[in-house]
C-alpha cells in the first residue's frame, strides 16, 4: 500500500509534495475515526446542543492531538529517540484512564455541572476558556499515546526526515478535519432533539467510555504486560 509513496519522495519535488499532502490528509482523517477517539469526543459532544460549538470541539481536539503527534513524532524522526516499551504502554494507559474519568464524570453529572458553570449561554457558538482547554487537553493525551506509532510508520514509508516531519504536520491537519466533520455530525441530531434525548445520549456515551477504558486497561496492563514482568509493546 505504501511502497509507491516511498519512491515518490525521491522524484520531482512537486510530485513528492502532492504525495505527502494527499496521503497525509487521507490517513489523518481515517485516524480521527479510531474507536478511542470517537468514544472520547462523544462524552463531550453529547451535551452540546449547538452545531458550531460541536464543530469547534472537534477542531480543538484535533489541534491538541496534532501538537503532540508533531512534537513527539518529530523528535523520534530527527533525533532517533527510542521509547521504552513500559513508557509507551504507560502513555497508552493514560488514554484509558482518561476515558474512564470522562465516563464517570458524565454519569455522575459532575461534567454537566462544570459545563453549565462555565456556559451561561450554551447556545452561543463561541467557547469559553474551560471549553477550549478541555478538548485540547484530551487531544494532547491521545496524541501522546499515538505519536510513536505514527512516527515509526512514517519512517518506514519516507526516508527523508524533512518529508517525514512535513507528513506529520499534514497528517495532523487531516485529523483536525476528520474530527471536525465527526463532531459536527454528532452535534446535528443532538441539536434537533430535546433535553431527554440529550440525557440519554450522555448516559450511553458515559457507559461506553467507562467500558472501553476498562477494556484498554486490561489489554494494556495484562495482555501487553504493563502490569506484569513480560512487556511486549507494538506501537499502534
Amino acid at each position: 500500500m505504501f511502497a509507491p509513496f516511498q519512491s515518490v519522495t525521491t522524484a520531482h519535488p512537486l510530485a513528492s509534495f502532492a504525495a505527502v499532502v494527499g496521503l497525509g490528509l487521507v490517513l489523518g482523517m481515517r485516524h480521527s475515526t479510531d474507536p478511542d477517539h470517537v468514544v472520547a469526543v462523544s462524552t463531550i459532544v453529547a451535551r452540546e446542543r449547538s452545531v458550531p460549538r460541536g464543530a469547534l470541539i472537534g477542531v480543538l481536539w484535533g489541534l491538541g492531538h496534532t501538537i503532540t503527534i508533531v512534537a513527539v513524532g518529530a523528535a523520534i524522526i530527527l533525533f532517533k529517540l527510542v521509547i521504552p516499551p513500559r513508557l509507551g504502554l504507560s502513555m497508552e494507559l493514560a488514554v484509558a484512564a482518561m476515558l474512564i474519568l470522562l465516563g464517570v464524570l458524565n454519569l455522575t453529572g459532575v461534567l454537566s455541572r462544570i459545563t453549565h458553570h462555565f456556559t451561561p449561554e450554551p447556545t452561543k457558538p463561541t467557547l469559553g476558556l474551560f471549553h477550549i482547554l478541555r478538548p485540547l487537553f484530551i487531544g494532547l493525551v491521545h496524541g501522546l499515546a499515538g505519536s510513536a506509532a505514527v512516527a515509526l510508520l512514517v519512517l518506514s514509508m519516507i526516508p527523508s526526515p524533512t518529508w517525514a516531519v512535513a507528513y506529520l504536520a499534514v497528517f495532523g491537519l487531516g485529523t483536525v478535519l476528520g474530527m471536525m466533520l465527526m463532531t459536527t455530525a454528532m452535534a446535528i441530531p443532538i441539536a434537533l432533539t430535546g433535553r431527554g434525548a440529550t440525557r440519554t445520549l450522555t448516559v450511553v456515551s458515559g457507559l461506553a467510555s467507562i467500558c472501553f477504558g476498562l477494556f484498554l486497561v486490561y489489554q494494556i496492563g495484562f495482555v501487553d504486560g504493563l502490569f506484569t514482568a513480560n512487556v511486549h509493546w507494538i506501537p499502534s
